[in-house]
């Protein structure tokens, strides 16, 4: 379905360009394929950037750059000192902004042609088709398959094509959903994965420069489509490895059997961001960072459980707890290294994963063990703060 003959142009061209802008945009101009026609179509585009973090930032930057006349940037979150290995829009000056502001000041430095809309709210399904029906092309850059899946949704329903990009560790995924055209991200992902199957980049991490990789792949594709030209990646999905230095494509198609998209739902119950189980399992048996100490002040007698990766138990742990990681509990393998003369207590970096395997041994019948609220992040910030946090 893809290709220079199937997608006409997203954006019609504007009137005019200025004589600041044609030196402005003079390498792009001297490209027959651009020439000027391409370049008033992306002066009259709206493009609108969920996720001003790793993707995000990277992008805006070149879209804001390439000429793209209005930049929309759907983002809540504010600049912490984790994201600065990846997240080059923000500097250190930034530390604590909100980060669509912060995204907006580095835009105005790039390029002071560019309108800049933000939009500082958590995307839902209450304000999504409000947002997007005013831009021409959606880039999503969102680190969720809750996000993921409503930004899909809502850009069927709104008849608008997406630039989708995925990061983790050293592997990067990206391609362009345009339901009219072609396939959309259910075609890719019908269903998603269980809660905790797939870690996030907070648990897993992410090599800082694959950002710049799949963000640039991202706003390839958004001009392609904004001006009409080349080939795009809509019904391909490319896969990219940074340490094999490989790209694949694996072709995508349209599910002829797919139920139709008719409404936004809630998308986080529809992942199910923590299991049932786990939901369950912390509801009764969450203790917070304070509850702990307290525990360890009063000489309780008790196991802590660290259930993270050994990677992270050498960045930063807590005195006195033993490394299990979450996968040897829920296998069932390491029950036998458990106490059954105490209390067991379970954390992990928030919370997360220490309620995936909180459920498990509540299930192997360690009924009274719990988990920390928080994870190690609470422990440093409520009780330790001299830890390094990660």
């Amino acid at each position: 379905m893809s290709g220079a003959t199937s997608l006409p142009p997203l954006v019609e061209p504007a009137a005019e360009l200025t004589k600041e802008e044609v030196a402005r945009y003079s390498r792009h101009l001297i490209i027959p394929d651009v020439g000027m026609d391409g370049q008033k179509r992306l002066k009259n585009a709206k493009v609108l950037v969920v996720g001003a973090g790793g993707l995000g930032s990277p992008a805006l930057l070149y879209l804001a750059a390439a000429g793209v006349g209005t930049l929309g940037i759907v983002e809540f979150d504010e600049v912490d000192e984790s994201n600065l290995h990846r997240q080059v829009i923000h500097g250190q000056s930034d530390l604590g902004r909100p980060k669509a502001e912060s995204a907006r000041d580095s835009i105005a430095e790039v390029n002071p042609f560019v309108k800049v809309n933000l939009h500082q709210v958590h995307l839902s399904s209450d304000n999504a088709l409000d947002i997007f029906r005013d831009y021409d092309l959606i880039l999503d850059g969102t680190d969720n398959f809750a996000t993921r899946y409503l930004v899909n949704d809502a850009a069927v329903l709104a008849g608008k094509p997406y630039v989708w990009g995925s990061i983790f560790r050293f592997e990067g995924q990206a391609s362009v959903f345009w339901d009219q055209y072609g396939p959309n991200y259910r075609d890719l992902y019908p269903e998603p994965p269980p809660p905790g199957m797939v870690p996030s980049c907070a648990e897993g991490g992410v090599l800082g420069v694959l950002c710049a990789s799949i963000g640039s792949i991202m706003v390839n594709e958004a001009i392609k489509l904004i001006t009409g030209i080349g080939e795009t990646l809509l019904g391909r999905l490319m896969i990219y490895d940074a340490l094999e230095m490989n790209y694949r494509t694996v072709k995508i198609r349209k599910d002829p059997n797919a139920t139709p998209i008719t409404e936004l739902i809630d998308y986080e119950a529809f992942c199910g961001v923590v299991s049932s189980d786990a939901q369950e399992a912390a509801a009764k048996s969450t203790i917070t960072p304070g509850e702990l100490k307290s525990m360890f002040d009063n000489g309780e007698k008790f196991e802590l459980i660290d259930v993270r990766e050994p990677h992270e138990y050498e960045i930063v742990k807590i005195e006195g707890s033993k490394l299990i990681p979450k996968d040897r509990i829920l296998s069932g393998e390491a029950l036998a290294e458990l106490p059954q003369d105490r209390k067991i207590v379970l954390h992990c970096k928030s919370g997360a994963r220490s309620a995936e395997a909180l459920a498990a041994l509540h299930k192997a019948g360690f009924a009274d063990a719990v988990h920390v609220g928080g994870g190690v992040l609470g422990w440093a910030n409520e009780v330790d703060p001299s830890l390094p946090t990660y």
